[in-house]
């Protein structure tokens, strides 16, 4: 079992940054591909970007591309998400999850086994 806990989620002004951290415990973190995923209120729960175990394999959603680094510290069993120029479509729920799964499989909801209980970005126009 991995027990993932987000935090730093908030309300920010369009063009504002976030950082999101995820911290885990459990099993080994490092062994884990960790991925952010978000959901909106009456639509589906998306992916946001991942990071291999070492971080040398890093996807990005195309929505985020440019304006979000996924980052981890396998010594803090720690997941980042840093967001920059949000805007109010990024609003949502912002998940971190955790999949023992191949770099293919990465952006693939359905590759993700362990699941945080979310933190809500609010970015108001």
């Amino acid at each position: 079992q991995v027990q993932l806990v987000e935090s730093g989620g908030g309300l920010v002004q369009a063009g504002g940054s976030l950082r999101l951290s995820c911290a885990a415990s459990g099993r080994t973190f490092s062994r884990y591909v960790m991925g952010w995923f978000r959901q909106a209120p009456g639509k589906e729960r998306e992916f946001v970007a991942a990071i291999s175990w070492t971080g040398g394999i890093k996807y990005y959603a195309d929505s985020v591309q440019g304006r979000f680094t996924i980052s981890r510290d396998n010594v803090k069993n720690t997941l980042y998400l840093q967001m920059n120029s949000l805007k109010p479509e990024d609003t949502a729920v912002y998940y971190c999850a955790a999949a023992y799964t191949t770099a293919q499989a990465m952006a693939v909801r359905s590759s993700y086994d362990y699941w945080g209980q979310g933190t809500q970005v609010t970015v108001s126009s």
